[in-house]
């Protein structure tokens, strides 16, 4: 596939045990069904050719030469095809018996990797027949070639950058020191288990965390192929649970008892990503001197994306706690606010209210961190300061909010000075540029200084990190404050958290909120039109926020390049935007976030509340004079 994601498949069929044609047959049908939906890896369970259940019949030296003329039919099965193919047998070698995973592609056998930790306690005797791993690699010979055996060994494709795969099989996942980060940190960006995990209450929770975290572990993707109807319920019974992680997330999971070929699109491209931000830190002790590296051949560009990519990355889905995520970003806020009020001993807190989203945010956090330290509410000072382009509904809302939170209430309207301020330097009030609209923010953040010097108070600011990264912020306007408790607030979860508070506060201050939430975003700096409404509409001068926040996710917390971002954008937005809006606003965000560099290099202290911040002092450090000509050039490319 395309931009880094790799098409896997975690393939459980029905076996009969001991009944190696049976098996090679169903094994070969899946093979051909998976390629036909474009899969580039393909996982079968443990020892899926013969059977995990065969006990003693391992020691029958008929079932283990069934086993290896079965692998040569197999992989000339796969003549033509591309994907990368592990498929579980018995293995001799030397005299000894080894539970394997054997890798096949395009007609040909390539690897061998043994099961490393044998299980021998409670239903499980594999040491009975098999013999674990040795510490080292060598050779054995299937269906006539000399092909790598040994555990350490990473299949890489030739043709499809970050597509490396390592083994481990089943036990070697459940014991503390799994295979799988070795081999992670000599370079294998995704780990399949071949498995035979038998169903008692409660193991698929297990199992699926297991999977989950191990995969996050390892900054990597983890395809879990599971054994399923079909081996012996003498014992045990079996339940086909397989799963598809990435990072930390579920790609995809099958119903247990029913036997499936699962999918997911694994992006071998973010792993990459994070692994190379983080390598001197955990991917620095292993550089893979010891390891087989063994090469194939995929149809990279074959397939087109069915991934679930979502529209507000920022934003977690109801399902997944957004109600509790709300609170728990309001509370960091709050106690990263409580505890520079107390450090700097304010009598107050200041902030400009406007009745827009990020400002009814930012007093919303102000009255649970002074609820937090006991102080009175009417020590927030809430200012409202008028001016050209106020409208009515925009200054009724800065009052009723407000009044229901406590705080107390001042308005200074700016129009007369800032008309001085015109005069002063010589500007045409009726010149409604630049000068004209930033004139105002820095008016108003003059006011709310000078009265935190009045209160002994400190001056909160309200903008969020959606702003910062567009600079859509008047220098030493809105731009600055004493403690900017919104800095790493995007603005998609701006409205996410307003409404959270909203119904959870509810009466007249949740239906205050939720009117505000209906209000355009606008710094209301230039004359509302005829019907007194909203005439400077954010969205349509910078583009939609939603575009721009998806932009933002995937231009810093996955460092994509601008193409990957459009292609994952159209996606993403399809029926939403066109391709030319979308193309349009990505390019305007990139002249931007480069342009407007210099406003981020001294923004004010503001707590970290998710895995993007703008910060210099934290997680972002970018010259101011860069260049996006690169950038720009990349997008200007695409036809």
């Amino acid at each position: 596939m395309r931009y880094g994601f790799i098409k896997v498949c975690a393939a459980t069929v029905k076996v009969r045990v001991a009944d190696v044609k049976f098996n090679t047959a169903n094994i070969i049908s899946a093979i051909k069904s998976a390629n036909r939906e474009g899969a580039q890896l393909v996982v079968f369970p443990e020892l899926c050719v013969t059977g995990y259940t065969c006990g003693d019949l391992f020691n029958q030296r008929a079932l283990t030469d069934a086993a290896e003329a079965a692998l040569s039919d197999i992989a000339s099965a796969t003549e033509g095809a591309s994907a990368l193919i592990f498929v579980g047998a018995p293995v001799l070698k030397d005299g000894k018996l080894y539970n394997c995973a054997v890798a096949i592609t395009g007609g040909r056998i390539i690897g061998v990797v043994p099961k490393s930790f044998l299980p021998s306690y409670g239903e499980f005797y594999e040491r009975r027949h098999f013999t674990p791993a040795e510490s080292y690699n060598s050779a054995v010979v299937l269906g006539g070639d000399e092909v790598p055996f040994g555990t350490d060994i990473i299949f890489t494709a030739e043709n499809q950058r970050d597509f490396t795969v390592a083994c481990e099989i089943c036990e070697d996942l459940w014991v503390p020191d799994s295979p799988s980060v070795r081999h992670c940190k000599a370079g294998a960006n995704i780990i399949v288990n071949l498995s035979c995990s038998d169903e008692t209450v409660c193991k698929a929770e297990y199992r699926r965390e297991l999977v989950r975290m191990q995969s996050a572990k390892l900054i990597g993707g983890y395809v879990y192929c599971d054994a399923g109807d079909g081996e012996s319920t003498t014992d045990m019974v079996f339940a086909g649970h397989n799963l598809i992680c990435e990072n930390g997330s579920v790609l995809a999971e099958s119903k247990l008892f029913e036997n499936s070929l699962v999918y997911g699109e694994i992006d071998a491209d973010k792993l990459a990503a994070e692994r190379q931000r983080t390598a001197n830190t955990y991917f620095s002790e292993c550089d893979g001197e010891n390891y087989c590296l063994v090469g194939f051949h995929t149809n990279a560009n074959k397939g087109q994306l069915t991934r679930y990519i979502s529209t507000q990355p920022f934003v977690p889905a109801e399902n997944e706690g957004l109600s509790e995520r709300a609170q728990l970003i309001l509370t960091m806020q709050a106690k990263g606010l409580e505890k520079r009020l107390e450090h700097t001993r304010s009598a107050t807190a200041v902030i400009g209210i406007s009745g827009g989203l990020d400002s009814a945010l930012a007093l919303l956090v102000l009255r649970r961190a002074f609820i937090s330290l006991g102080k009175p509410l009417k020590d927030i000072i809430a200012v409202t300061m008028p001016g050209f382009g106020t409208t009515s509904r925009t200054y009724g809302n800065s009052r009723k909010l407000i009044g229901c939170v406590g705080a107390t209430f001042r308005e200074v309207p700016i129009a007369d000075s800032v008309n001085i301020h015109f005069r002063d330097i010589g500007h045409d009030p009726a010149k409604r540029d630049v000068t004209y609209e930033n004139a105002q923010a820095r008016m108003r953040t003059l006011i709310l200084m000078d009265i935190a010097n009045q209160t002994n108070g400190m001056v909160v600011g309200t903008g969020d990190l959606s702003e910062l990264a567009l600079g859509w912020a008047t220098y030493n306007g809105d731009h600055m404050s004493m403690y900017g408790v919104n800095c790493s607030v995007p603005k998609t979860l701006v409205k996410h958290l307003v409404r959270a508070e909203a119904e959870m506060i509810g009466g007249e201050c949740g239906e205050v909120l939720k009117d505000i939430l209906d209000t355009e975003i606008s710094p209301e700096l230039l004359p509302p039109d005829e019907n007194g409404k909203i005439a400077q509409k954010t969205e349509d001068l910078v583009g939609p926020y939603v575009l721009h926040d998806f932009f933002l996710y995937y231009a810093l917390r996955w460092a994509f390049a601008p193409d990957k971002i459009y292609y994952l954008a159209r996606h993403a937005f399809c029926g939403q935007f066109d391709d030319a809006t979308i193309l349009k606003w990505l390019k305007n965000f990139y002249r931007r976030f480069f342009s407007q560099q210099f406003k981020r290099s001294c923004v004010p202290d503001g707590v970290k509340v998710g895995s993007v911040t703008l910060s210099p002092r934290g997680d972002w450090r970018m010259p101011s004079d860069a260049s996006c000509a690169l950038w720009l050039d990349m997008l200007d490319d695409i036809k």
